[in-house]
Order: structure tokens, then C-alpha cells, then sequence
């Protein structure tokens, strides 16, 4: 089709004057700290208690400042942070003991009681936070002693450890007052210096940091709020680096400027369309699948992302320890997209087209050149894409009352627990009871969800989870498009940028800084 020809001429257009506009500026040497690494930042936290701040700004900054009993390894799977070890020794029972000689950043020791406060102030309501109800099966937390702390539950839960990792909930001092998002005290690689709303945040290195204090001296981070700006001061010189907030073609641009460079590693966060399973079209099986097929996600990711993702099959990431790499894979087939459309008696009409869809997307101008893209593709097999862009508040009303056909949207951080597959496809998650917005039904699915929550053996629990996936995988309840990349673009002066595949910010655990 003459739209797809165009497509790369169109985005090497853009590209082009980006260059332009990005490498014609000025350059001249930054008035900066030369021991303070300039974060640029799209939004302000919004409440760095780390009980309470549930977006990602806030979580993100909340790693720094802050450890809980576990964190995540390479594998996504479960590690030590402030427990040393775990065990359970019944279904319903986790016993975690805490390292010794770990200390807040104000001098505090910490102890078993800190643990025990920070989730019981959760639990009890004593502060409001959205986080509560991660902890509605606890009945009880017990501090035998000053090193041990043991979460008495009222029912089997296999995921439960995953709401005591550091990207979940930090742990806060005995005495934090109601004030405490303000001065937060945690014993993580870094602690707060300043907060100015809307401005910035800056933390300076805990040189008493259990693991091992950062080289990093201080960093500041700086809330600016629009991409061409972040993308200008990183030319200028005025800010160092920004982290998964800038498009890939900006992204394409500053990577030909000498003083820049561009660090990229495997990514979590996933790309997804759904399909409405109330719909008389979408609920046939081999239209979903068809559509699956007749997506060139490889073109996608080539023109629209610049190479920044990796085709998705599953919403686990591939290096989560669950991932199953047998359940179906949808390549790019527009001839068997076309047989599975005959076949559920879709037969083209004199126009060529067999039925029309409605997506709904955000007004987001990525997600609007996707649905445009897709709109190009499925038209070669005969389907009509018609697009409506809404404001994200109307958008997301919307699919969540279930009013689509389709929609895009991605998952960030939900898609590293397996408990996601109930939340997103069991029969009894449709909002707002969880985010089944696309009432897919499958009795036989529910109650292998329901084995995967309760059964702690980790063998087993793999093997449903496998079964899961390949179940999900054939009746094609959503397209899985692609991981996204972490992509950092900083300055030379900084060096030895490790990201994780979380997306969060310990890269600046081990970054360092250069005097030129």
C-alpha cells in the first residue's frame, strides 16, 4: 500500500529535522557541579512515602532512598535486600530475618519493630495509601525478636512475597510522623537533601549504605516537563541524562552528537492490544488469532520505535523465571491472517474489506502512529481499522465499562508478577474487580489462575503458570506487540550505566562521574 511505502520516508523526514533542530544548538560548557549528575525528569513524584507513592516517578525514586525485606535478581525472581534469608514453614506462614547492623540514614538502627510499623501502618489504615490492599490476607505480623519478623497469613498466597520487594513498599522508621513525605529517612544507597515541588530533588550518596555507598556524590533531579526541552539541555550540556522519556527519533538524533551517549538494554514494559470478547466479530477465536498475524510487529518496531523493543509472545518478560517459550507465537503471515478470516466466514466483499473495527487509543502520538500503522497492515487482509483517539481520562473510562471493540495500551511493572494473568484474564477479575476490561471467559483458565495463587512450590507453580500461557496464548485474548527497551541518554562525563531490565533507577548505584 502507497501509506506503508511512504512510511519510512516520512519518518526519516522527521528524523531529519529533529537532527537538525537537536545538533544545530549551541553548544557551550554546562555551568554544573561537577560532582552532582543532572537527572532530567518529565514529572514530579508525586509522594515519596514509600507506603503511599504508587506512580512510577515516585517508586523509582523511593528505590534510592529506600530498602524492604527482598528485591528482585536478573531473572525477576526473588533476592535478599533487608532480609538475609526466608523460609516458610507452612503455606500460610514467612519468616524473614533481617541483616544486622543496618541503619537509616539519620543514625537510626534498624530493627524488626521498623518492619513490623511500616506494614502494619498499611494495614491498619493509619495512613491512606492504594498499596492496602496488597495486604489484605495478613492477619498477623510477629517480632519475636529485634532480627526476625513473621507475616502470619489467612490463606494460602504464593505472590505474596512480591508485596515485600523494594519496588513494592520501603521500609520507614518506627517514628515516621504524618509529615514524613516530606523528609523521608530510609536505608537506602542514597538520602534526600532537598525538595522543591515541581523543581527538583536532590539526594546526596549514605556513605553508610550496607551494600556498599555509591561513587555517585549527589544527584539532582530535574522536573522538566517537555521532551524537547529534556532533549535540548542534554545538547547543551545542562542536564546529563534522562531515562525512557524521549522519543526514538529524538533518541536517533542525540546518539550523532559526539558529547552523548546512548546506553540501551532489554526492557519489561509491554505493548499490548486488546480485543473485546462481548463483540459478535472479535469473540471468533480465528479473527483474533488472524489479526495477530496480519500484525508486522518486526516493521513496527523498525520505523515506529527505531529498533527500541523486542517482539513480545507472553505477558511475562523472556527472562522471567515463569516464562514459558513454548506456548504459540504469531509471526507475521498475512496469508494465513487471510485463511483464518475465510475460515470463520469473513469472505472479502466487492471492496475488498470484510469487516470494519474501531480502535480506541489515547491521544498519545506514539500510540496515534500505531494505529495508524496497524490501520495500513490490516487492510491488506481485508479488515477496515477505524481510529478514535480520546483524552486519556475519557479513554480509560471507556475500556474500562467495556466500551470498545479494541484498544492499546502497555503494562509497566504489573506484567513482572504471574498473578497478572488473573488479574488481567480470569472470569472473576472484570473491573472493577481487576482489569478484565475485554470479559474474555475461560472456565478451564480459572481454575488453573486459581492453583497458581495458592500453590507455593515453585516447580509446580511453573508448570501452571506454562500451562496458563499456552492456554491464553492460543485464544488470543490480547496481540502481545513488544517489550520496550530502557534506553538512557546521558552525557560522556558519566560512565558504567547498568541498567536492569525494571526500568528503575540503581543504574546510579554504580554510575560514575568524569571532571570533564
Amino acid at each position: 500500500m502507497p501509506a506503508r511505502a511512504n512510511r519510512p520516508i516520512i519518518v526519516a523526514t522527521v528524523l531529519a529535522s529533529l537532527t537538525t533542530l537537536l545538533l544545530g544548538c549551541a553548544s557551550g560548557r554546562p555551568e554544573n557541579d561537577s560532582t552532582t549528575v543532572n537527572f532530567l525528569l518529565e514529572s514530579m513524584p508525586t509522594n515519596l512515602d514509600p507506603r503511599i507513592g504508587t506512580d512510577a516517578f515516585s517508586e523509582h525514586i523511593d528505590y534510592l532512598l529506600f530498602d524492604s525485606l527482598l528485591q528482585r535478581d536478573d531473572h525477576l525472581d526473588l533476592a535478599p535486600d533487608l532480609a538475609e534469608k526466608w523460609e516458610m514453614p507452612n503455606a500460610q506462614t514467612y519468616v524473614f530475618h533481617l541483616r544486622h547492623g543496618v541503619r537509616f540514614s539519620n543514625g537510626q538502627p534498624l530493627t524488626s519493630a521498623d518492619v513490623k510499623f511500616t506494614f502494619d501502618s498499611i494495614r491498619s489504615g493509619a495512613i491512606k495509601t492504594a498499596k492496602r490492599g496488597a495486604f489484605a490476607l495478613v492477619d498477623s505480623i510477629a517480632t519475636p525478636d529485634p532480627w526476625t519478623v513473621i507475616f502470619h497469613l489467612t490463606a494460602p498466597y504464593a505472590s505474596f512475597p512480591l508485596n515485600l520487594i523494594r519496588q513494592a513498599v520501603g521500609v520507614v522508621p518506627q517514628n515516621a510522623g504524618p509529615d514524613f513525605a516530606q523528609h523521608p529517612v530510609g536505608t537506602g544507597p542514597f538520602r534526600l537533601v532537598n525538595l522543591v515541588t515541581d523543581e527538583e530533588i536532590l539526594v546526596e550518596r549514605n556513605p553508610d549504605y550496607f551494600a556498599g555507598a555509591p561513587t555517585l556524590e549527589r544527584v539532582r533531579f530535574r522536573i522538566v516537563p517537555d521532551a524537547l526541552v529534556r532533549a535540548l539541555e542534554l545538547r547543551k550540556g545542562s542536564g546529563d541524562l534522562e531515562y525512557n522519556s524521549l522519543t526514538p527519533d529524538m533518541v536517533d538524533a542525540l546518539g550523532r552528537d559526539a558529547n552523548i551517549e546512548i546506553a540501551r538494554a532489554p526492557g519489561t514494559a509491554l505493548a499490548y492490544i486488546a480485543f473485546n470478547f462481548d463483540d459478535p466479530i472479535l469473540q471468533h477465536r480465528q479473527v483474533r488469532q488472524a489479526l495477530a498475524y496480519a500484525t508486522d510487529r518486526e516493521s513496527l518496531i523498525k520505523y515506529l520505535l527505531r529498533g527500541q523493543a523486542r517482539p513480545a509472545d507472553s505477558l511475562l518478560p523472556p527472562n522471567h523465571w515463569a516464562y514459558d517459550s513454548n506456548a504459540a507465537h504469531y509471526d507475521y503471515d498475512s496469508a494465513r491472517a487471510s485463511s483464518l478470516l475465510d475460515a470463520a466466514g469473513f469472505p472479502r466483499g466487492p471492496d475488498g474489506i470484510r469487516f470494519h473495527l474501531e480502535l480506541k487509543t489515547s491521544t498519545d502520538e506514539s500510540t496515534r502512529l500505531l494505529a495508524a500503522a496497524l490501520q495500513d497492515q490490516w487492510h491488506q487482509v481485508g479488515v477496515q481499522l477505524d481510529l478514535h483517539s480520546l483524552e486519556f481520562a475519557t479513554f480509560y473510562a471507556d475500556i474500562t465499562r467495556g466500551s470498545f471493540q479494541l484498544y492499546t495500551l502497555h503494562w509497566l511493572g504489573a506484567n513482572l508478577d504471574p498473578d497478572i494473568f488473573e488479574y488481567v484474564f480470569s472470569s472473576a477479575k472484570i473491573p472493577p474487580a481487576g482489569a478484565n476490561r475485554g470479559h474474555y471467559r475461560n472456565p478451564q483458565l480459572d481454575v488453573l489462575l486459581e492453583q497458581a495463587r495458592v500453590t507455593a512450590d515453585r516447580a509446580k507453580r511453573k508448570e501452571i503458570l506454562s500451562q496458563i500461557q499456552q492456554i491464553v496464548a492460543e485464544d488470543e485474548p490480547y496481540i502481545n506487540l513488544w517489550y520496550y527497551d530502557n534506553v538512557c541518554v546521558h552525557r560522556r562525563r558519566i560512565s558504567n550505566i547498568q541498567l536492569s531490565p525494571g526500568g528503575d533507577f540503581d543504574f546510579l548505584q554504580h554510575a560514575v562521574i568524569s571532571s570533564r
